[in-house]
């Protein structure tokens, strides 16, 4: 109790100063309207100032917790968008086996639809990486298609994707033909454009004109016949040659290739056997000398 005494006494001078500044105020706005107004509003600043500050670093100190919410809230909206492009990509496929248009009958076959995950047009030999691999029956040398035309081939194949030539690969060769005229020929890239392709090894004596179609003519096991492959833009030989080739514009835009087929020819292996018998029968003698 005597430390507060002596503390009082010590600091007297300013509790009196401190009193009568308290007074004067008092008295000074007590009975002047515009002097307690002035009081008021500059309270109110100094009031809204300290608040304001207040807040800011209330703010700052929460910025941890908003920020924890919003990365929990973006990830349930990037896993929703996920699921949602599954069901996408489900609902396509079960829609995109009726857009394929094939003039000959298909009963030997079976489509197998896959998405492209890796996609090159503008290499000297492209590729093609689907979704699709062994697990799904996917197997070499199968033939893959789009909705409009031919895609290319299978290579090579894992267990859950595999990977195709392109059609813009000169190690692929198409045979096809005038779907008007019924002239045949080898379709082969270029390296140039990745919407056109030539037709080669086009008698002499073919008869086209431009805007005819060119479609496969199912003399392998891989595509069946009538296919859609391009349409005739020119012929870029002079037809005093045994042989001249013409000018195709792909019907497949392989730059936004998204959706493919693989084809699955159901009477291959019978097919592969007979000429493998036709083969072993021409090394042998008929006539049995």
């Amino acid at each position: 109790m005597s430390e507060l005494v002596a503390f009082l006494i010590r600091h007297s001078k300013w509790f009196v100063f401190t009193f009568f500044v308290v007074i004067s105020c008092m008295l000074l706005f007590h009975d002047d309207p515009y002097r307690q107004h002035l009081y008021l509003t500059s309270a109110g600043r100094l009031a809204t100032t300290a608040y304001k500050s207040a807040n800011n670093v209330t703010s700052y100190f929460n910025l941890h917790e908003i920020n924890e919410d919003l990365n929990r809230r973006n990830a349930d909206l990037q896993s929703e968008i996920v699921r949602l492009q599954q069901r996408i990509d489900l609902m396509t496929e079960q829609g995109y086996t009726d857009t394929l248009v094939i003039d000959s009958g298909v009963s030997n076959f079976d489509f197998i639809v896959a998405h492209v995950i890796n996609n090159s047009v503008a290499h000297p030999y492209n590729y093609i990486t689907i979704n699709k691999g062994s697990k799904d029956g996917i197997k070499p040398e199968l033939g893959v298609v789009d909705q409009n035309g031919v895609v290319g081939i299978v290579s090579n194949v894992g267990p859950t994707s595999a990977r195709v030539i392109s059609l813009l690969n000169p190690h692929f060769r198409l045979s096809c033909k005038i779907k008007r005229t019924d002239y045949f020929g080898s379709l082969v890239w270029d390296g140039n454009q990745p919407d056109e392709a030539m037709l080669e090894d086009l008698p002499r004596h073919t008869v086209f004109k431009p805007g005819d179609t060119i479609v496969t003519n199912g003399y392998s096991s891989v595509f069946p016949a009538g296919l859609p492959v391009g349409i005739v833009v020119d012929d870029n030989t002079e037809h005093n040659q045994n042989f001249f080739k013409l000018k195709v514009r792909l019907l497949t835009d392989f730059t936004t290739l998204s959706n493919v087929q693989v084809i699955v020819n159901n009477k291959a292996e019978e097919l592969r056997a007979l000429r493998a018998g036709e083969e072993n029968d021409s090394k042998k003698n008929l006539f049995g000398d």
